[in-house]
């Protein structure tokens, strides 16, 4: 029976037991000791515990199995490393030092451990090479010493930033910024994405840097990742709203069920508190605002911090895309409603008292909905974008305004004033407009 250990922050906290995709979790006797039985440090889907109860198995492989790629990527993955694609085991135990929030897996009979993580300094020309191989190696896992994993179905590099520039990670290292080149057949894609991430700033629902920088002549949007800390190395811990609720890979959307917003808000409640069931509102009603369709499971997670306290994560992935062509469905219904046309400001006031908040209307959905109006209303998409995103933007907005859904057409401007432009922030760089180059 193969074994791997997990380790996270640092910490040995249980072994993978088991062959290819019939594995299980057992948590490792000084981890009980140091966090308690029942502790849900690594996953509310996964409380520790020294008998694991059987009937949530699935549960507990679905937690890992979502630390890796989906689709092609996968495919890619686990033939770069000559791994058939569903041994899941072998797949965590090549790709698992660099995955998303602060697990580790490791072989321990691998006589290459213990590594030593480091970085490759690269210049532009290599960024770019990694860009035009992203299709064939997801991620940069160029070698046999890159080691990183990341879910998602977009292609895209992580790298390391450094003072002094770029670099690869080797051996594990953790990377540090997410770099998502032009898409082919979708070309405003990566511009479109920076605007929504401006605009998740401007609503205090994201902190981290998110912009378009140019590596030897092609642009990429360049993500700093909110699972690692402002010291080198250190990584925080995060888990999806699949992961924290069991669900495995489609399953992230409502229709392939997935129980839905009212049970993340649930979730948070208990876990985090009514503050962050108001962010979870906030975060629904700007996707609402912009168009933001994608808004599934995996794009919603949790931090669990090492004291044990846990917080919704910052805003990811906010992607206006109405424009793409790729339909009109939300990922999960708000009040019962799907489409985004029908999908009104009654409704997203009606989800957020249903969870509990009793000030949804005037204090978080009409607040959201003015500034994010507000803002479309003076701050420009970068060339590149969508050339309609701001006006679509200001009429969804003003769709809720007047009580309409969201992408209704034929429906009259609001005549309800948005807040004045002298209110929005105007500093350079950051929210307020992202700096050109690959800095």
């Amino acid at each position: 029976m193969a074994e791997l250990e997990v380790h996270l922050y640092g910490q040995l906290l249980g072994h993978l037991l088991g062959e290819r995709d019939k594995f299980d979790f057992i948590a490792a006797p000084a981890a009980l000791t140091r966090f308690g039985v029942g502790s849900t440090i690594l996953s509310l889907a996964i409380p520790l515990s020294n008998s694991p109860r059987v009937a949530l198995v699935d549960e507990r492989r679905n937690f890992f199995e979502e630390l890796l790629p989906e689709g092609r990527h996968r495919k890619r993955l686990a033939d770069i490393a000559h791994i058939d694609e569903p041994n899941t085991m072998a797949m965590l135990r090549r790709y698992g030092r660099d995955v998303a929030g602060a697990i580790q897996i490791i072989d321990p009979t691998d006589p290459a451990e213990p590594r030593t993580p480091s970085i490759q300094p690269i210049d532009e020309a290599r960024v770019r090479e990694l860009f035009d191989r992203a299709g064939v190696a997801p991620l940069g896992n160029t070698g046999p010493r890159r080691l990183s994993s990341l879910a998602g179905v977009q292609d895209k590099v992580l790298l390391v930033r450094t003072e002094s520039g770029w670099a690869e990670p080797v051996d594990g290292y953790p990377t540090t910024h997410i770099l998502k080149p032009r898409v082919d057949g979708l070309p405003t894609l990566i511009y479109d994405e920076e605007y929504g991430a401006r605009i998740a700033r401007h609503l205090g629902l994201a902190h981290h840097a998110t912009f378009i920088a140019a590596f030897d002549g092609a642009d990429a949007l360049v993500v700093e990742r909110y699972d690692r800390g402002p010291v080198s190395g250190a990584r925080i811990h995060q888990e999806d709203f699949n992961q924290a609720l069991g669900y495995f890979a489609d399953q992230k959307y409502e229709t392939s069920g997935h129980a839905g917003l009212a049970t993340i808000a649930q979730t948070l409640r208990e876990q985090a508190g009514l503050g962050d069931v108001e962010r979870l509102l906030r975060l629904v009603t700007m996707s609402v605002a912009v168009g933001n369709l994608d808004m599934h499971a995996k794009n919603l997670s949790i931090l669990h911090h090492l004291d044990g306290s846990m917080r919704l994560a910052p805003a990811y992935d906010i992607v206006p895309q109405l424009h793409l062509g790729v339909g009109t469905q939300f990922a999960f219904a708000i009040s019962d409603e799907f489409e985004h046309d029908r999908i009104t400001r009654s409704h997203l006031i009606d989800a957020g008292r249903s969870w509990g908040i009793r000030n949804a209307a005037a204090d978080i959905v009409d607040d959201v909905i003015e500034r994010v109006a507000a803002f479309a209303a003076v701050e420009q998409p970068l060339p590149g974008a969508h050339p309609d995103l701001a006006a679509d933007i200001i009429r969804f907005t003003s769709n809720l305004m007047a009580g309409l859904g969201a992408s209704q057409e034929g429906a009259e401007p609001s005549s309800r004033p948005a807040p004045r432009p002298s209110e929005l922030p105007t500093a350079g760089g950051g929210w307020g407009g992202p700096v050109r180059g690959s800095r």
